[in-house]
């Protein structure tokens, strides 16, 4: 899978070590903006006790 993200960036190596990362920070915002919120509702975080 990151080989094909690698192959298909456009530019120097450099150039897409940059769109990488900056495709990897757009990733964990989605996740943490959009699907976390989502789902936090569905997770039993709020059920702390052993019983």
């Amino acid at each position: 899978m990151y080989t094909w993200i690698w192959r298909h960036l456009p530019g120097t190596a450099w150039a897409k070590a940059a769109q990488a990362f900056v495709l990897f920070l757009a990733v964990v915002a989605l996740l943490f903006f959009v699907i976390f919120p989502w789902a936090e509702p569905y997770l039993p975080f709020d059920q702390v006790q052993v019983g």
